[in-house]
């Protein structure tokens, strides 16, 4: 791995105990699965676990290997020692406390711990997860041993059977078998997952795939009670739960031998550690040569954007939102892919996920989310098909792919213009005195600003909301230049006219007469205009066909107003600070966060499009990457690797939501890159 993309921590990190269980690392098999827990090994939500795997891909997400506890058992002349290395949270307690040995972290190319409970003794893991597999591999390597000394390795392998959205309780323990290599379990069927059982396979192995020497398995089937996850606590849900070990596994380890732990639900054998590390390695190394990366930052985040694409055979390829709780949302997923796929160099992979969204169009509407149980979609959003418009030119413009063009995508968005202008749900429609789109009905939460408590909206936005007229007019103005692509003339000219109109409507009717930028919203249910100063408006001067001109006087006041009351180090405010209705934290239970969700809270992916715009307008490189550079620390102190869902309004800004989000690396990415370039 390119040293320019290196992330490490040493033991005044790893030892302390207000850092280590608050810093998060992240590994996933593009599938959909992934595997998670803290620096400290400590597990902190009802979302971490070694094999949280995908069993409907790239949905249906179970937690199965909840953790593998470790014990270095250390025999010389004074006699035996027993180093455990794991942490856990226990009510009132931590137990044991194997962080107190740590002597470093590193994040690349996988996530790798390194322990010295002794002088002489150090002890290495590293955990990846092989791509395209539902498995995981945590290898152990015994890296120095003084003379006259020997060594066995404890593992303990801790079960779960559950939806990853729930907490572990005692019950029935699985039927256990013995094979070759290890142990074979019989998982029950998961609740919301799968009316099956699911076969859960843990082997110790060496390196090349063969069976690890003198490995000897000691049966138990003993309950683990009462784990505590705090960060659940923080959140306001139920923080406690049970798991599951069929037994301890006991392997004697050599100074610079490699004992492999592999656990997995695939129906046959995974390839050596080897193979799989080394294809892990290989990747990373490719993804960093094709994106063209420079700098630091730039690796940094071109690795981590690798964590959220998808790709099922067979299956659809999509992103997923964020780990560790979100699936793939259309929104999410157009916002994002231009960042995570083009920006690094993979067309074919937006191909594959543009194509795959085109196939669910249904009344002129993207999906906005595809439910975890599988269910029918979800088309309850406005702005997700307007953002598959962005997505499709920013891939058009990357490849100039005029076939894909023409056979899939122009019948799809004159579809999807038509249905828009005619009506479909929710009320979204072109308003024939304006030209505007408008969208909402009571109860419904349309926009990107979704939050809702029961019936109660949020933020409800129903009427002409500014961002969604700006991407309606980008909308029409993507259609006119592809018609141009394809030599179609008149239907060029039919939109450039339609997308001029707008544009004309929309400086008219969104700039508010304070000269303080735009509007959020028009032509609301009570008929004044929202005067709530937002970062919905920023739009409207950073989309690729934005309705402001650049050196217009409205998009300069769009931006200043943006910079003076909603920039913060990382990320725009929902709200500015004035609003008598903004809330300066994100904290709380389910009710309190939802209600400080975008009245406030800081977005990280919002920095994108507001620098963009910042370039657009002043035209200063230098000055608007230097409104970017702080998320370049952020990258370390939450999501280790990658970059926040939220953050606080005030200061402390505090990390909060998902540890990684896709929308906030993939924007980062894309407007750092167009800077540095």
């Amino acid at each position: 791995m390119p040293d320019d993309a290196h992330i490490s921590f040493g033991p005044d990190v790893l030892r302390d105990t207000t850092v280590v269980f608050q810093r998060e690392w992240l590994v996933t098999n593009g599938l959909g699965g992934y595997a998670s827990a803290t620096l400290g090994t400590a597990s902190t939500r009802r979302y971490h676990g070694l094999l949280v795997a995908a069993l409907r891909p790239p949905l249906g997400r179970a937690v199965l290997l909840s953790r593998l506890e470790a014990v270095l058992e250390v025999n010389s002349a004074p006699g035996l020692r027993a180093y455990p290395l794991a942490a856990n949270f226990y009510p009132d307690t931590i137990h044991p406390q194997g962080y107190r040995w740590l002597e470093s972290w590193q994040a690349y190319p996988a996530p790798t711990w390194v322990w010295a409970p002794e002088p002489g003794i150090r002890l290495e893991k590293r955990i990846w997860m092989p791509r395209g597999r539902n498995s995981v591999c945590i290898a152990y390597r015994l890296n120095a041993l003084p003379a006259g000394h020997t060594a066995l390795l404890r593992l303990t392998p801790l079960l779960a059977w559950k939806d990853y959205h729930s907490e572990m309780r005692c019950a029935d323990p699985p039927r256990t078998t013995r094979t070759p290599e290890g142990i074979q379990l019989e998982l029950p069927p998961i609740w919301q997952v799968t009316s099956r059982p699911t076969t859960l396979r843990i082997a110790l192995l060496r390196e090349d795939g063969s069976s690890y020497p003198g490995t000897a398995f000691q049966e138990t089937g003993w309950w683990y009670y009462r784990f505590q996850h705090p960060r659940e606590w923080e959140r306001g849900m139920e923080g406690e739960e049970d798991l599951y070990t069929p037994g301890d596994f006991v392997a004697p380890l050599h100074a610079g031998e490699t004992l492999v732990a592999v656990a997995s639900v695939e129906p046959d054998p995974d390839p050596p550690a080897r193979d799989t590390w080394e294809a892990l390695v290989s990747r990373q190394q490719s993804l960093v040569q094709v994106s063209g990366a420079r700098d630091h930052f730039t690796r940094q985040l071109v690795l981590a954007a690798d964590a959220f694409v998808v790709q099922v055979p067979g299956g659809r390829s999509t992103i997923i939102a964020g780990y560790p709780w979100f699936s793939d949302w259309g929104r999410d997923t157009m916002i994002a892919l231009p960042g995570l796929c083009l920006t690094t160099g993979q067309p074919e992979v937006a191909r594959e996920i543009l194509c795959t969204f085109a196939r669910h169009v249904d009344r002129g509407m993207l999906p906005n989310r595809f439910p975890d149980a599988g269910e029918t979609p979800e088309y309850n959003t406005v702005d997700a098909t307007l953002w598959f418009f962005v997505a499709i030119y920013r891939y058009m413009e990357a490849t100039g792919d005029a076939a894909t063009l023409q056979q899939i995508f122009w019948p799809v968005l004159e579809d999807i213009l038509q249905h828009h202008r005619a009506g479909t749900r929710y009320h979204i429609h072109v308003d024939e005195t304006d030209g505007l789109l408008y969208a909402g009905e009571p109860g419904v939460q349309l926009t990107w600003m979704d939050a809702r408590i029961g019936d109660w909206v949020v933020t409800p936005r129903i009427g002409k909301p500014v961002e969604i007229n700006a991407l309606w007019h980008n909308a029409l103005s993507v259609m006119q230049y592809f018609a141009e692509c394809l030599d179609r003339r008149d239907a060029a000219a039919r939109y450039g006219a339609e997308a001029t109109r707008v544009a004309e409507q929309f400086a008219r009717r969104f700039a508010r007469p304070d000269a303080r930028g735009l509007f959020d919203g028009i032509d609301t249910p009570h008929g004044a205009a929202d005067s709530a100063i937002r970062p919905n408006q920023i739009f409207a001067v950073s989309l690729p066909f934005a309705p402001l001109p650049a050196d217009s006087p409205l998009a300069r006041q769009v931006v200043q107003v943006v910079q003076e009351e909603l920039y913060t180090p990382c990320g725009l405010r929902t709200l500015s600070p004035q609003d008598p209705a903004y809330r300066p934290r994100y904290e709380g239970n389910p009710v309190e966060r939802d209600s400080a969700y975008h009245q406030g809270t800081v977005w990280p992916w919002l920095l994108g499009p507001f620098v963009e715009a910042h370039y657009r307008v002043f035209g200063d490189r230098e000055q608007a990457r230097a409104l970017l550079a702080p998320l370049q620390t952020q990258i370390t102190v939450y999501g280790v690797g990658s970059l926040a869902e939220v953050y606080d309004g005030s200061e402390p800004q505090r990390p909060n939501g998902c540890i990684a989000q896709a929308w906030s690396v993939a924007e980062t990415l894309r407007v750092w890159k167009q800077l540095s370039d």
